[in-house]
C-alpha cells in the first residue's frame, strides 16, 4: 500500500475486521502488515510443534529370576508400548544373594521376553552379564 499515516492503516485494518502488525520495527518507516494475528500465532505455533521430532529414550523392564509369569506378561506389555513410542528398552534380570548359583533361571527369563519382544523390536545387544545383572538392549523396529 506504500506508506501511509498510522492513524489511516488502523483504520483500513478494522475496517477489515483485521489486525495491523508491526513486521519490522527496525526498518525506516517501520513496516507494518494487516492480518489475523490469532491466526498468524496459531498457524507459526503448529509449524513449530510439526518440526520437533521425538527424542529416542532409553526404558528399563527389571525383573529378577523368580519373577511370576503374570508380572512378566505385565512388564513385555509395557515395553511393547515403549518400542512403539520408539523408544528404546532396557531389559534387566537382577540376582539377589544365592540367585547368583542360578544364572541359567535369569538367562531363561530374559529369552522368554526377548522371543515377546522380537516382533516389535530388534537385539540391539546380546544378553551379558555384568556382575549381579543381565543386560540387553532392544531397539524398535525401523518405520
Amino acid at each position: 500500500m506504500g506508506v501511509i499515516p498510522t492513524a489511516e492503516a488502523l483504520a483500513k485494518a478494522r475496517d477489515q475486521g483485521l489486525d495491523l502488525v508491526e513486521v519490522a520495527p527496525e526498518a525506516k518507516p517501520p513496516v507494518c502488515r494487516i492480518m489475523d494475528y490469532g491466526k498468524f500465532k496459531y498457524d507459526k505455533s503448529k509449524r513449530t510443534s510439526k518440526s520437533k521430532q521425538h527424542q529416542t529414550k532409553l526404558k528399563e523392564i527389571r525383573v529378577r529370576p523368580k519373577t511370576g509369569e503374570h508380572d512378566i506378561q505385565f512388564k513385555v506389555k509395557q515395553a511393547i508400548g515403549f518400542l512403539k513410542h520408539n523408544d528404546k528398552v532396557q531389559v534387566t534380570v537382577q540376582f539377589r544373594g544365592r540367585e547368583m548359583a542360578h544364572i541359567e533361571e535369569g538367562r531363561k527369563v530374559m529369552e522368554n521376553i526377548i522371543s515377546q519382544l522380537e516382533e516389535h523390536g530388534k537385539v540391539e545387544s546380546r544378553p551379558s552379564q555384568q556382575a549381579r545383572r543381565m543386560l540387553c538392549t532392544i531397539a524398535p523396529l525401523a518405520k
